[in-house]
């Protein structure tokens, strides 16, 4: 399979409300369209996961960042440009997004990926995609495909072919939190 077909499988996938499992541009996520309050609910159940925990989303631009968030404050692009391993920023003041994605403070966690095959994903869908780790709450995340437990594999609607092959070390982003206030707060280093 080509990564335009996988790519055009996995969209198709998440416009019809579907979950899928695709790699990152750090560990092996859990997708479904980040407006789609269904979809997000079907991600917390597979998951097991309390849904006053907020997910991550993932866009493919500066440009798309700034459809979900009011504001961004121009320390939120200092620390991008700065960054030089993927980083997720919590950013306040969320809108466009599913109401069970916010977190209660109104706030959501949001990342920019530069990872080819996420990027392009993220590109193609034309819209932020939830991505949470492939993995059961509180267990170890999926480095690797071959780290996905063979349930998750069953839940998913469509599993990408991209980088199903392989095995090195991958971590999960860095987490920074900007309050109203200017103030940094690091969540994950």
């Amino acid at each position: 399979m080509t990564q335009e077909e996988d790519i055009r499988n996995a969209v198709r996938v998440l416009r019809e409300g579907g979950i899928i499992l695709y790699p990152t541009d750090t560990v092996w996520g859990i997708g479904c369209d980040a407006t789609n309050p269904e979809a997000v609910a079907k991600v917390y159940k597979m998951k097991q996961r309390d849904d006053s925990k907020a997910l991550i989303c993932l866009v493919d631009s500066d440009a798309r960042l700034q459809r979900y968030v009011r504001q961004v404050p121009p320390v939120a692009w200092d620390l991008l440009d700065a960054a030089v391993d993927p980083m997720t920023i919590i950013l306040d003041g969320a809108v466009n997004l599913a109401p069970n994605l916010i977190a209660n403070d109104g706030s959501i966690a949001m990342r920019i990926t530069r990872e080819p095959f996420s990027h392009e994903l993220c590109y193609r869908f034309q819209k932020a995609l939830v991505s949470t780790s492939v993995n059961i709450s509180g267990e170890p995340a999926a480095q690797n495909y071959c780290d996905i437990a063979p349930e998750l594999l069953e839940q998913a609607d469509y599993v990408c072919f991209a980088r199903r092959q392989e095995h090195k070390p991958h971590k999960p982003s860095s987490i920074v939190k900007l309050g109203q206030d200017g103030q940094v707060t690091i969540i994950r280093k």
